[in-house]
């Protein structure tokens, strides 16, 4: 198996090597390259990616300022040319810290590390197989949260308040960019501002529906596909 990794560096050297390195391994393979951050926020937003070689010092915005944004970060190995950041990104809960020029050996070092933190993560999986969870960039800090605890989601103007059965958690992002990382099986959209889990809710009319108590509203746009996923597709309105 190989795991797919983005570059993201402003330097075109520091990609060469970078690509040179991982084309050394057979475990790795290039997905894309990006010389800005922005650039790359579409594909890390929208498509899964296994680890990511991020540079730390760049126009525009630093890499690890541009992490924080990310609502749902891949594994993560800086780069860069100045050693006083390393505090910063470990601070982030990153892989490792490549200091350049990047040698070989280190770079192998990296790579170790990363393969270690994959094959922790699936021993934790296979001792919990149905403790699916999601990892959320907030005020700094990378928090775990179990899908299962989750009952539903609520967006006002651009921060998200999930409420979960072990209390609730705010956080700047979009409800549309934390829907895309929910089982759709497990979840449904019923509004532009809320998200409820399936399993959670005890009731529904027309117009509202009942979740572990809370009365939220159904969106005159969402009420077809509301009732489809409920299996009540002829649900009178």
């Amino acid at each position: 198996m190989k795991y797919k990794c983005v570059i993201i560096d402003d330097e075109p050297l520091a990609i060469e090597v970078i690509k040179s390195h991982i084309g050394k391994l057979g475990f790795l393979e290039v997905a894309a390259e990006f010389s800005s951050a922005i650039e790359a926020f579409p594909l890390l937003s929208s498509q899964k990616t296994d680890l990511l070689f991020l540079d730390i010092q760049m126009p525009g915005i630093k890499g690890t300022d541009f992490l924080r944004t990310l609502v749902n970060p891949p594994r993560v190995i800086l780069t860069t040319a100045y050693r006083e950041y390393a505090f910063e990104g470990y601070e982030l809960n990153v892989i490792d810290y490549l200091l350049k020029p990047i040698s070989y050996e280190r770079f192998i070092k990296a790579a170790d590390k990363f393969l270690k933190n994959i094959e922790s993560a699936g021993k934790s999986n296979e001792s919990h197989p149905d403790e699916k969870f999601i990892y959320l960039n907030i005020n700094k800090k990378v928090h775990k949260i179990l899908v299962h605890e989750i009952i539903y989601v609520e967006s006002v103007k651009d921060y998200l308040t999930i409420h979960t059965t072990s209390g609730n958690i705010t956080a700047k992002h979009t409800i549309s960019a934390f829907e895309n990382l929910l089982p759709s099986d497990e979840f449904i959209r019923i509004h532009r501002s809320f998200i409820v889990s399936i399993s959670k809710i005890k009731g529904f009319n027309a117009h509202n529906i009942d979740v572990s108590g809370k009365e939220l509203p159904i969106g005159p746009n969402y009420h077809s596909q509301v009732f489809e996923k409920l299996k009540y597709p002829h649900f009178k309105i």
